[in-house]
């Protein structure tokens, strides 16, 4: 693979004095600021600052200091904190504020050597499933500039589409990562809830959000996942998991027991020919050994209302913060407390986020907390347990990553509903907690990719990356021609 896309060729190459960590950011940023303006993918490029982390890289390494990520370039989302630089989740609110700290995810890969280029667009505070509702433009598909990239991660997506940097960080709450990956025609992997550390983001739905990597190759997202994840205290639901037998391949191949959620392929809004490369795929797959087991998820219809009455619950409080005295925007014209709350928010937040607020605050009124909140929770247990009960019979659930290919700019915008069930088949992990990832699959006759998702039980990611691994390098290419 050529060091200018995947990450691990590219530290191979820094390992064997090929080339050097500055001469790979330089030529990345040369990129980044010559197309972003095609794209409207970086909302900051860190042309100073990106020089100087490859320039302290290459002078570490000099000194015998092993750095397993020194080579690879990466952007992060506009929700992750770089102490010292902006960060504004999308929003107006948040516009002029800088970080006083780095996140945890990121301070991990960057005491590994990795290189951040810039922070990426996302949908404001990361509500959204195309990257329409930025209060700095949508992001533009590279793929296709009239297309959306996903959301609420299509920035992190359309950088490394576009061969912006080897990978980008996304936080994934129902479907935010492995969505635009998707549609991108790339990996997308959302770890077990509390393997990695939320520590520096920026909440949507604290029970819910989780980062993870958006990357070309399995490899790429295994090797950033091995170096984010692990316990830290500064974030009370990260796990002692262990991470150093993370990898994207096995010595050996097993043979494993899939389950094929039936509802899934049954949803009348499936496009016929993501339906039918599924089922080509599955067929594959049982002919090279792998058992192909039909099973029963009764809540698919439920998935989606669930999340949104828990996710708009959560991000009602999490958002409650910026009023406009304590954090984010202040309206310069009011002249008593009601006025500046009313006013700073709806200067600063975006038609989306007043939306999901409001939902939220319904959602958690005198009245109504027991009819929703408290029968939300109750479904999201059901959830849960009918999921664990699939995988203590199956090692794998498989369906398409989403309904359709990309969708054209504008398509959905106006019908909020529509919009929401794009994330039908991603809302599933997040509610249950599960790990999920999307690897890309072509031969649709738009010309776009699409991604078949995979779900494993919890803290099985070196078992589903192997998996995942199996099928870009062993069936993807065959289903595709």
């Amino acid at each position: 693979m050529d060091w200018k896309i995947e990450g691990t060729a590219a530290i191979q190459a820094v390992k064997s004095n090929f080339v050097t960590c500055s001469e790979i950011t330089q030529w990345f940023l040369e990129i980044a600021e010559k197309e972003n303006s095609k794209y409207n993918i970086w909302l900051e490029i860190y042309s100073t600052y990106a020089i100087e982390q490859a320039v302290e890289i290459d002078k570490r390494l000099q000194s015998g200091e092993d750095l397993p990520l020194a080579g690879m370039v990466i952007g992060i989302k506009d929700v992750l904190c770089l102490k010292g630089h902006a960060v504004t989740a999308g929003s107006q609110i948040l516009k002029d504020f800088k970080s006083l700290f780095t996140a945890t995810s990121v301070q991990r890969l960057m005491d590994a050597g990795a290189v951040i280029l810039g922070r990426l667009n996302c949908d404001e505070f990361a509500m959204g499933s195309s990257n329409e509702n930025s209060s700095y433009g949508p992001v533009l598909n590279p793929l296709d500039v009239k297309r959306v990239p996903g959301g609420s991660s299509g920035g992190s997506a359309a950088a490394v589409a576009a061969d912006h940097c080897h990978a980008t960080l996304g936080t994934d709450t129902g479907g935010s990562i492995r969505q635009p990956a998707a549609f991108c025609g790339l990996v997308g992997l959302k770890p077990t809830y509390g393997r990695v550390s939320r520590y520096g983001m920026i909440a949507y739905a604290s029970s819910f959000d989780q980062i993870g990597p958006i990357t070309h190759s399995v490899r790429d997202a295994a090797l950033l996942l091995k170096h984010m994840a692990g316990f830290d205290p500064l974030d009370a639901t990260t796990v002692q998991a262990p991470t150093d037998d993370l990898n994207a391949g096995e010595a050996t191949k097993p043979k494993w027991k899939i389950g094929v959620i039936r509802e899934n392929l049954e949803m009348p809004g499936l496009d016929p020919e993501i339906k039918l490369a599924t089922e080509k795929l599955l067929d594959t797959l049982q002919k090279d050994g792998h058992t192909i087991q039909e099973v029963s998820f009764p809540f698919l219809n439920h998935t989606v209302p669930t999340y949104y009455v828990l996710t708009t619950a959560e991000a009602s409080s999490n958002l409650s913060r910026y009023d406009g005295i304590r954090f984010g925007h202040r309206a310069p014209n009011g002249k008593s407390i009601d006025e500046i709350y009313t006013q700073s928010r709806a200067q600063g937040f975006g038609a989306e986020v007043k939306r999901r607020i409001m939902l939220g605050t319904f959602v958690l009124s005198a009245g109504y907390y027991d009819a929703y909140y408290t029968k939300g929770m109750q479904v999201r247990r059901k959830i849960k347990e009918a999921t664990l009960a699939l995988l203590q019979d199956c090692d794998f659930l498989i369906s398409p990553t989403t309904p359709t290919p990309a969708f054209e700019i504008g398509e959905k915008s106006k019908d909020p509903i529509a919009m929401y069930l794009s994330d039908i088949f991603t809302v599933h992990a997040n509610l249950s907690g599960h790990p999920a990832i999307s690897v890309p699959f072509l031969g649709h006759s738009s010309g776009l990719p699409f991604g078949i998702h995979i779900l494993a039980s919890y803290f099985s990611e070196r078992k589903l990356l192997a998996f995942a691994e199996e099928i870009v390098h062993t069936h993807s290419q065959d289903i595709a021609t």
